[in-house]
């Protein structure tokens, strides 16, 4: 019988820059024309948010919250060195990476060869964001390659044990648009790996088309607050639903149970995102409806997750917890309860992030 460990973690794009230009994003979104006026003016922003901002712009601010989040890195990866898994799925989305305009599938197993070599910072966009080229925050160089390890066999293994379940899935031995893999998947490994002492362990990413009907139009990222997007007739159609990504969860726990393999399962997204949240005006993230989600998490309600919709979703900038979702699936099918490791909450950090287990106690 398979055992079975849950993580949860962000892959926050701007973590991969080094701590004086953390607040680069800020100031870009700041600066987009679709931000309404009532929230770009400092006299309606929260004393919190000022506060973060500090008297430099916010490089103080970013100085402790990257330490913070590298040592809640350290600590998970201690829980996989401590379990010692076979391999690690990981839940995690493309933003108009691997999948375009040729297929958007709702999910995908990747199964990869025996050894991949990313290069993260070949034309990494964060690290040329709003035209300004910086560093990584590693002091890499251009070339660096990081190496991980894919694992087929367990991955056929899932998608058969998924379309035997009932679950029509998708699966790939390669990658069809990019040479590496999308940035969910490359910033997760890159982060659980802070200190570059390598990542043993086997990898099979697991796609999630968060994005739905906006993945196309928007490109990835918040080009729909510096343009009008484009969409000819009726809207692209939507991502799955909440319901059908625990759903699925559920399926992969009874699949990896029935395994002879030690698994982690790690759903890596931020919580709210500000550029995506109608209801905070694009510039700071949902805190009232992330707040909402960590207590029902704290307290095992997950049939509070299940029965969040699409709309309430997207008008929060929850767009990414559907990779949660799948993992709260299997955690609820496997009877687990979550440990809250840390919870970070910031205004200009676009997103908060949340570091939590479901340990087999």
């Amino acid at each position: 019988m398979g055992e079975i460990l849950g993580l949860g973690a962000t892959h926050y794009p701007a973590l991969v820059v080094q701590d004086e230009y953390l607040p680069n994003t800020f100031r870009l979104i700041l600066s987009a024309p679709k931000i309404e006026a009532r929230y770009k003016d400092r006299a309606n922003w929260p004393a919190a948010m000022l506060a973060e901002l500090g008297e430099d712009e916010g490089r103080t601010a970013a100085k402790r919250y990257r330490a913070r989040l590298a040592d809640d890195f350290r600590q998970l990866r201690q829980l996989l060195d401590d379990f010692k898994p076979d391999f690690v799925v990981i839940f995690g989305d493309d933003q108009y990476e691997n999948f375009k305009e040729d297929i958007i599938p709702p999910f995908c197993v990747y199964g990869l060869d025996d050894e991949v070599a990313l290069q993260p910072w070949l034309n990494n966009p964060v690290l040329g964001l709003g035209g300004q080229k910086v560093p990584n925050g590693w002091g890499e160089p251009n070339d660096f390659v990081f190496k991980m390890k894919g694992h087929r066999e367990g991955a056929k293994y899932l998608t058969a044990g998924l379309i035997n379940r009932g679950v029509d899935m998708p699966y790939a031995y390669k990658t069809l648009h990019l040479k590496g893999l999308a940035t969910a998947f490359t910033h997760t490994l890159l982060y659980l790996d802070w200190d570059r002492k390598g990542f043993p362990y086997p990898v099979i990413p697991f796609h999630v088309n968060c994005y739905g009907s906006s993945v196309i139009s928007s490109k990835g990222a918040f080009a729909h607050l510096f343009q009008d997007l484009e969409q000819k007739g009726l809207p692209d159609p939507p991502s799955p639903s909440a319901r059908r990504c625990m759903e699925v969860g559920a399926k992969v726990a009874q699949v990896l149970t029935a395994s002879p393999w030690r698994v982690a399962l790690l759903a890596s997204s931020s919580w709210s995102h500000c550029f995506l949240s109608s209801n905070s005006g694009y510039l700071w993230p949902d805190q009232e409806s992330d707040r909402l989600l960590l207590e029902t998490l704290r307290r095992g309600d997950y049939d509070f997750w299940r029965q969040r919709t699409t709309a309430e979703l997207e008008a929060a900038g929850h767009q990414e917890m559907l990779n949660w979702m799948v993992l709260l699936g299997a955690m609820e099918e496997l009877g687990r309860q979550v440990v809250i490791h840390d919870y970070v909450e910031t205004y200009i950090f676009q997103s908060e992030k949340c570091f939590a287990s479901f340990p087999n106690s």
